[in-house]
């Protein structure tokens, strides 16, 4: 046999010199055993063209040794066989793995075309509204610092002397009169008190507090006093309400007065 017959193997793998890769293509116009022995190479060459450069030496021996070709082509086929059966097995451990984390069956990857279930997600409670809480209120007994919502007549007072300032809602319940009211520009420390001035000049107190050093609605201070406080009188009953400064003597003196 020829040199140019033994070098189909060397040709379709790309590795002989121009020189030689001249020569046999001249000789394979004219040789029908060599044509036909290349066109089986070709799905050969697409299975080798990824082995690594130790079987690719070797291959490079079959010209002298074709024997040595039918040993490498089977040892390759077997490596393909292994290299594609343990892909096989990689992918399916990562199908089974992404199934479990996401809920999607292991047929769904694979190609299952059959009815599928539906995987519910789960449904959150609604939100609940709730109540505003109340801020901390004062009835008959005492004040609170904060009050409640307001509800009632609004009147607005400012004393021309003192400089405190006084908003008052006044709201009629079965058991008389409820006072939300709210205090600015009211300088401490001292005790304070609410008193009501009914229509029949009788008075009553219906609250008392203290007011620290830096006051409320102040420099020092800006944020306002809001109390709330109740008292037996009807509205309609009420003449006045009055914020008093009481000394450690107990005398009282006027800090601001609504007028109803």
């Amino acid at each position: 046999m020829s040199r140019d017959h033994m070098d189909v193997a060397a040709y379709a793998l790309g590795v002989l010199d121009a020189q030689d890769t001249e020569r046999f293509e001249e000789h394979l116009a004219t040789c029908w055993a060599c044509a036909a022995e290349l066109e089986t190479m070709v799905p050969v060459v697409g299975l080798l063209s990824d082995i690594d450069g130790e079987t690719m030496s070797a291959l490079e021996h079959t010209q002298t040794d074709p024997a040595l070709l039918d040993r490498t082509l089977v040892a390759v086929r077997a490596h393909r066989r292994r290299a594609r059966f343990r892909q096989l097995l990689a992918t399916a451990a990562a199908v089974v793995v992404l199934g479990g984390l996401t809920g999607i069956g292991f047929s769904t990857v694979v190609g299952d075309t059959g009815p599928r279930d539906v995987v519910a997600e789960p449904t959150l409670p609604a939100p609940v509204d709730r109540p505003p809480t109340d801020a901390p209120t004062a009835g008959p007994s005492g004040p609170g610092v904060g009050g409640t919502e307001e509800e009632g007549d609004q009147v607005d007072a400012t004393d021309p002397t003192t400089g405190v300032q006084a908003t008052m809602f006044l709201a009629g319940k079965e058991y008389g009169t409820k006072i939300d009211f709210s205090l600015r520009k009211l300088p401490g420390p001292r005790t304070c008190r609410l008193v009501v001035i009914r229509k029949n000049s009788t008075t009553e107190v219906i609250s008392t507090w203290s007011v620290p050093e830096e006051g409320y609605g102040t420099n020092n201070q800006a944020q306002g006093l809001e109390l709330t406080a109740s008292t037996a009188a009807p509205p309609e009953d009420i003449k006045q309400v009055q914020v008093q400064s009481v000394d450690a003597k107990g005398v009282a003196s006027p800090l601001v007065t609504v007028v109803l």
